[in-house]
């Protein structure tokens, strides 16, 4: 007979769940297991209440991380263990409706500034031009940067979709740049370490170099990495990008979600959608002209 894990493993991958989601969600029945030092069969509705109260009052745990545990709850026993009765029993939690806190174009400068490394800045420069997650950034490729079309391809990003986002002229002169620099061989990011050199960075490095950067800086806002999707969002609704175009490039199911962006946008005179110039007059057509024959961001051979 197969352990409930593996029933679960099974069920998820029926459902395409990502990698990332399934371990999540076996940490969270893990979780309630550990807690009660009982397999999740023996455990009621109540004591999944309570566990739900512990998390909060006790273990102070955020609104965003209970979420998460509670989806992979439901899913076991709603799913797994055919107890919908105790998904049912489980009440709907209210989200709290808090707008994420956005970095300026000084902030900005003076985070990528306090970047350590060259490959840390361009690729926290990369997630704020192109408003792409952690987990999407860590696995870019150069093949996946169309300096032809001035678009950027993310594949199998949140819910295994394709999509394709802002290349703006000045994040592919940082990129030729990095390139020269690094001479990716897979990942445009490459992971120096020597166990893991074929694997892309872990999806906590972006966010990890973003709480060094921004202490260095001294920036005090709340928020993490992906405070940069947000930048990268917000600061286009400002330069005048349409909702639908912006929905396109954030890869949101519901254009319900993005319209948040226009809660968080402030006009700004002379904004352009070149984020990186940070309110420069974009450059006139030709400063980085594509060729036809370029592929991707490969730069002609440098002599060493």
């Amino acid at each position: 007979m197969k352990t409930l894990k593996e029933r679960m493993v099974r069920d998820m991958q029926l459902r395409r769940l990502s990698q990332s989601t399934q371990d999540l969600y076996w940490y969270a029945v893990e979780g309630l297991s550990t807690h009660y030092q009982a397999p999740p069969e023996k455990i009621g509705p109540q004591r999944v209440l309570d566990y739900i109260l512990y998390l909060q009052n006790v273990r102070k745990m955020s609104w965003s991380t209970i979420k998460v545990i509670l989806a992979g709850i439901k899913f076991c026993y709603g799913v797994t263990l055919k107890r919908p009765a105790l998904v049912a029993a489980i009440p709907e939690r209210r989200a709290p409706q808090r707008l994420p806190e956005i970095l300026n174009a000084a902030e900005l400068q003076r985070l990528f500034a306090a970047a350590k490394k060259p490959l840390q800045r361009t690729l926290l420069m990369t997630m704020y031009a192109t408003g792409l997650r952690a987990s999407e950034v860590v696995r870019l490729q150069a093949r996946h940067i169309d300096s032809g079309r001035m678009q950027v391809r993310v594949e199998k990003g949140k819910g295994e979709k394709d999509r394709d986002t802002l290349l703006s002229p000045s994040l592919l002169q940082e990129l030729r740049t990095h390139w020269k620099m690094y001479h990716p061989k897979i990942w445009l990011f490459p992971n120096f370490d020597p166990a893991h050199l074929d694997e892309p960075l872990p999806r906590e490095y972006p966010n990890r170099i973003y709480q060094q950067a921004k202490k260095d800086a001294g920036i005090q806002k709340k928020g993490g990495s992906h405070t940069l999707r947000h930048c990268f969002a917000t600061h286009l609704v400002e330069a005048g990008v349409d909702l639908h175009t912006l929905q396109k490039y954030m890869g949101h199911k519901s254009i319900l979600t993005t319209v948040m962006y226009l809660h968080l946008a402030c006009k700004q005179p002379g904004q352009t959608s070149d984020l990186l110039a940070f309110g420069a007059p974009p450059p006139p057509p030709g400063i980085i002209p594509p060729r036809p024959d370029e592929p991707a961001v490969q730069p002609p051979p440098v002599a060493r």
